[in-house]
């Protein structure tokens, strides 16, 4: 999978998640190389999900 097949996706992604989650902005979801741990953390406090359910939530969709 190159760059721009995953940048894709992960907008496919983001975009389900603003639906499931009103609350969520873009800046939310921006997603860093390398910042994976630390968007999660925005979104573990912003839904008030553990990482776990946080997972199964990406998992699902």
């Amino acid at each position: 999978m190159n760059k721009t097949e995953v940048k894709g996706n992960w907008n496919e992604q983001k975009g389900k998640l603003k639906q499931k989650f009103a609350v969520l902005t873009d800046n939310d979801l921006m997603y860093e190389e390398g910042k994976k741990e630390e968007m999660f953390g925005k979104l573990q406090i912003k839904l008030g999900k553990t990482r776990e359910e946080l997972h199964r939530i990406f998992d699902s969709l």
